[in-house]
């Protein structure tokens, strides 16, 4: 019985050796996990804040805030209800953010870059579609990415690019009555940026067969817009499973990238190489594309050896890069300037002229700058605190408990979540006036020009495809309900349709004159 019962001790206590780590570490979890759901949110400073409230402990925010057919009539209604400075929700009670609709405060977050940056799961979400460009890299790598690029981004360079946007939109044939203008302005806008980007013909308005348009198409209308949400999250979070267990989603975005590193490489090695064949022989440059001058801008003897940028992460760069009453008045404005000569036959001397003429055009700069404010490609940004931080503000702070502040300031800690309303500005009443939500051109007559990296390239590309389509065809709705949806960028998509991908269907004419 003795030595039974001995056996039976030494078994359980081998059995508590082996487990009790387990049950240490599992109970020290359990303890670490309580305490930031239901410890940690209750020391949060934001908490202070006044804030819509959540239904459930893992309630949330982000839909009503990030849906592009919600969040105009949300931050509205914040704004009257919450103030300017609004705590909301994020993906549980650990994640109490900051929603800052003061323009002061919402300056103080954009300017100070350095103690707000992209918060590693945005990066790492951007990183794992485009790699490691401008657009997820921060601090002094994304200040050495900028500072390559910029020349290729200047005046001059851009000048050139608009015989390649004539080219290519010139190209664009009548496809029928009804056409999907997302469609033809998706594949035009591919030849554009293949060719002035990076001196790569992808024939996109032509045919959809080559591999590296192709490649790109997949992965972003594809993988990205068809992509499960939660499915994406968990693997921010937890990346070994998309190694482990990968979906659809995962294994088009892999099998894609394979193919824009292999095609995208061969050409950034191509055009280094020829760069450095020219310096040796003393010929001039003739290549005008956005890729060689940021190759040639990053050779350049100048340029310390610590702020060039790596053959990898150039090629991440690659991959970053209507009424009829308004009609009718751009179109007038438009016709003046058209050249007696046929497009595909214009001069430098004629691009150039016609190039200036566009810039100069005013309704059509304020038509292409209200597009862009009423509907913004990036809905909106995150921002993380780098370090705890004091944020001004120019009104009124409104508390949980109904009172209002005295101090004109908001005390954000280290870690906390800034959630940069780029759609709520643009739409914000009690900036653009009662008539926010509706399309003025006419208000930029009043306004200071803005610009940014890259801005420019945008607005001529926009002005050019602006010009050719409203001097040769007319526009007009279908009966089909259009919707915007926020998939990385807002895009069109047609009521019941999600699932075919960006849609914006118009019914589309050839112009005629009235020669009456």
């Amino acid at each position: 019985m003795c030595s039974t019962s001995l056996a039976d001790c030494v078994f359980v206590l081998a059995i508590l050796l082996v487990f009790a780590p387990i049950c240490a570490a599992f109970l020290l979890l359990l303890v670490f996990a309580a305490y930031y759901v239901l410890i940690a949110p209750r020391l949060n400073p934001l908490r202070k804040l006044a804030g819509p409230p959540v239904r459930t402990l893992f309630g949330n925010h982000m839909s009503s805030v990030l849906d592009p057919f919600r969040s105009p009539k949300t931050h509205a209604l914040y704004v009257e209800k919450y103030g300017r400075n609004v705590r909301i929700r994020g993906l549980g009670p650990w994640d109490e953010r900051l929603l800052p609709l003061d323009p002061v405060s919402l300056s103080h977050v954009l300017k100070n870059s350095t103690i707000y940056e992209k918060p590693w799961q945005s990066r790492r979400l951007i990183t794992t579609l485009i790699g490691c460009g401008m657009l997820a890299a921060e601090g002094h790598v994304h200040k050495r990415q900028r500072r390559v690029a910029t020349p290729g981004f200047s005046i001059q360079n851009l000048r050139a690019l608009v015989p390649l946007l004539l080219d290519n939109t010139c190209s664009a044939e009548d496809k029928g009555v009804e056409i999907d203008v997302c469609h033809w302005i998706s594949r035009a806008t591919f030849d554009v940026i293949g060719l002035a980007g990076f001196d790569y013909h992808f024939n996109a308005i032509q045919n959809e067969s080559d591999e590296l348009f192709a490649a790109y198409k997949e992965m972003f209308e594809t993988a990205v817009s068809q992509g499960d949400g939660f499915r994406t999250v968990l693997g921010i979070y937890f990346p070994l499973l998309n190694v482990l267990f990968p979906d659809k989603r995962a294994k088009t975005v892999k099998r894609c990238q394979a193919v824009i590193r292999r095609v995208a490489g061969k050409l950034v090695q191509s055009k280094k190489a020829r760069i450095m064949d020219d310096e040796k022989s003393g010929a001039a440059p003739t290549d005008k594309d956005l890729l060689s001058l940021l190759l040639k801008s990053n050779l350049a003897t100048d340029l310390p050896p610590d702020q060039r940028i790596s053959d990898e992460d150039i090629l991440h760069n690659i991959n970053t890069f209507i009424s009829p009453d308004m009609q009718t008045r751009l179109r007038a404005e438009l016709l003046d300037i058209v050249p007696s000569t046929p497009t595909l036959r214009l001069t430098t001397d004629e691009i150039e002229s016609l190039h200036v003429a566009l810039s100069n055009l005013p309704y059509l700069n304020n038509v292409t700058r209200e597009s862009l404010r009423l509907i913004p490609p990036v809905h909106s940004s995150l921002r993380v605190a780098t370090q705890d931080d004091v944020i001004p503000t120019s009104y009124p702070v409104r508390l949980s408990d109904g009172s209002v502040s005295d101090q004109r300031s908001i005390r954000i800690p280290k870690g906390s979540f800034v959630h940069v309303p780029v759609e709520a500005l643009n739409l914000d009443k009690g900036i653009w006036g009662e008539d926010a939500w509706e399309f003025d051109p006419d208000r930029w007559d009043r306004l200071p020009e803005a610009s940014c990296i890259g801005m420019r390239f945008s607005m001529i590309e926009m002005k050019t495809f602006l010009y050719i389509l409203l001097t040769n065809f007319e526009f007009a709705e279908t009966d089909k309900k259009i919707y915007k949806a926020n998939v990385v960028l807002t895009r069109p998509y047609v009521s019941g349709q999600f699932k075919k991908g960006s849609q914006c269907p118009l019914l589309v004419k050839r112009y005629k004159a009235d020669v009456s």
